[in-house]
């Protein structure tokens, strides 16, 4: 049955139609991922399934009395709130008969109450009661508690305010309600931001064994691979169906194209046969005594052909990536970086605990764990942003490091885009403009003010500057974040050309996995050592812990 469908869905932002004639139907149970470039208007028609936004032309049809479930904001709360009250304000269907249960209960425990008003009373709680049981509401609170756990809640932070989060765990709560409240139909835009490994493990088993319909904007390819059965590519405004994950996705759409171009250039072919006979015909009309009104005649008939022939968009085989290639000035020694029984806490919170760490020449480590772990803290103390409170970290000899942070380009927010690679890359104007333009900042976009920058924007200028600067040793922080696949496969391939040493922290297993051995975990303060990329790593882990799988 189709739970939501779409007929010739159109959307415009100022002139430029960002989505054109969108036609699909959604059908109940499916799990369907989202792809495509940054801007290309994933997000706006998940906001119209969604009933945020409307089309500019076209109809969206929702089955009637299906609930939908939206991940798009902070969620916000007009009383303070705990995160366990957060959670529990999910199940609506429970709460009135809960408040009534409560109300029934304390007017029964009055001493003065008459005999046949408790009998009236108590025979109330018992179908109110019975209602509250029918609708799952004595199931509420383990519910919260494992979506909670799921997300990476420990208990005893439950009965934290709401308002005292950050920004990615009141996303992350957001998230949880959601998931609680069970909705026919639920969209997911980035839902993998802010989550650690283990909480996307879960969020994607979650996924995978509910019956909802579940349609998910991502750019985590690890995670549309294992949650979704069907790919919607969206570029140029319109959507093109792929029937697997994006492993499929990938290889079939090379494939269409390829087929498409085939197609284009037989047909280019044939329009310029056409033409060249068009021309023919009426040069020998011309010429002959009296001019030839049948030769005429059939030029004409055939121009109207070929008016008639619905000309193939030339399809785009390659679109304009960021030109990334990292090139070190010179080699540093054979030891990099050396951690020798590094320990640092904050307040009375130990972070790290007698950790060690050695990363050699030309080595591609990775460090991964769950949020909070210290992770960021390890980094700031290798770029002497930070000092171990017991301990030593040592930099080689002849040792360059480019360090990227989780946010990309961090300074002055006021400079411009050309001001703020000119401080980092000292190169004239022109040869700036010209280096920016590799990272896509075209035209007027290099005197746009940082502060105005997305994400990614801010990740692909940090990159452009660390790409300049001839380091031998990149230590990188979440650098997937923000990046779309297109961008996050350019940075991927500039990393397995650089001939220096890296260091990074990532939730990004794609990326982990093409990239990085070994695989260090950081966890409860101690970091431990496993070789193989983060699938093996993390085999090898459940192995040594008997830990069952996320």
């Amino acid at each position: 049955m189709i739970i939501c469908a779409t007929n010739q869905v159109g959307k415009q932002i100022g002139t430029h139609w960002v989505i054109e004639n969108i036609t699909m139907d959604i059908h109940e149970g499916e799990k369907i991922g989202w792809v495509g470039p940054n801007g290309c208007g994933k997000t706006t028609l998940l906001r119209m399934l969604a009933k945020e936004e409307t089309p500019d032309r076209g109809e969206i049809f929702h089955r009637k009395g299906a609930r939908i479930g939206y991940l798009a904001q902070v969620p916000s709360f007009t009383k303070e709130v705990s995160i366990r009250e957060a959670l529990l304000d999910a199940f609506v269907a429970t709460q009135s008969l809960q408040i009534e249960m409560d109300d029934l209960s304390n007017r029964m425990g009055d001493p003065l109450l008459a005999p046949e008003k408790l009998t009236r009373l108590l025979a109330r709680f018992q179908l109110t009661q019975e209602a509250f049981e029918r609708a799952g509401g004595y199931e509420n609170e383990a519910k919260v508690r494992k979506v909670a756990h799921g997300l990476g809640f420990a208990e005893k932070m439950l009965d934290t305010p709401f308002h005292t989060l950050s920004g990615g765990e009141k996303t992350k709560v957001g998230l949880a309600r959601i998931l609680l409240q069970e909705p026919d139909l639920l969209l997911l835009d980035e839902p993998t931001n802010h989550l650690d490994l283990a909480a996307v493990e879960w969020l994607e088993d979650y996924l995978s064994r509910i019956p909802a319909t579940v349609i998910v904007v991502s750019h985590d390819r690890t995670f549309l691979d294992r949650v979704v059965h069907r790919i919607f590519d969206l570029e140029g405004g319109e959507l093109v169906l792929y029937e697997g994950g994006y492993s499929f996705f990938v290889k079939e759409k090379e494939k269409r194209l390829l087929l498409e171009f085939e197609a284009y250039q037989e047909q280019q072919k044939k329009i310029k046969k056409m033409k060249e006979a068009i021309k023919r015909l009426r040069e020998w009309a011309n010429r002959a005594n009296p001019p030839n009104d049948g030769m005429h005649r059939r030029a004409s008939s055939m121009e109207k052909a070929l008016q008639r022939i619905e000309q193939r968009k030339k399809p785009v085989l390659e679109r304009k990536k960021i030109g990334l290639r990292f090139e070190m000035e010179m080699r540093s020694g054979n030891d990099v970086l050396i951690a020798e029984d590094v320990s640092k806490w904050f307040g009375e919170r130990i972070v790290l605990e007698a950790v060690d760490l050695r990363v050699r020449f030309r080595d591609r480590v990775a460090i991964v764990g769950g949020n909070g772990s210290g992770k960021t803290t390890l980094l700031r103390m290798a770029t002497s942003q930070m000092e171990p409170d017991i301990g030593e970290i040592r930099v080689g000899s002849g040792v360059k490091v480019g360090y990227l942070s989780q946010v990309g380009w961090e300074g002055d927010s006021q400079m411009t885009v050309l001001e703020a690679f000119r401080e980092e890359v000292p190169v004239e104007e022109g040869e700036a403009r010209h280096l920016l333009a590799k990272f896509l900042f075209y035209g007027y976009a290099v005197f746009r003010p940082v502060h105005h920058l997305s994400g990614g924007e801010r990740m692909r200028l940090r990159l452009a500057q660390l790409m300049y600067q001839g380091v031998n040793f990149l230590i990188l922080d979440e650098p997937t974040n923000h990046l779309d696949i297109d961008a996050r496969e350019a940075l991927e391939e500039a990393l397995m050309e650089f001939d220096g040493t890296i260091l990074a922290v990532s939730h990004d297993r794609w990326f982990l996995n093409r990239l990085f051995s070994p695989v260090y975990w950081l966890e409860k303060g101690a970091l431990q050592r496993f070789e193989g990329n983060y699938d093996e790593a993390r085999e090898k882990r459940n192995q040594s812990t008997n830990r069952i799988k996320w």
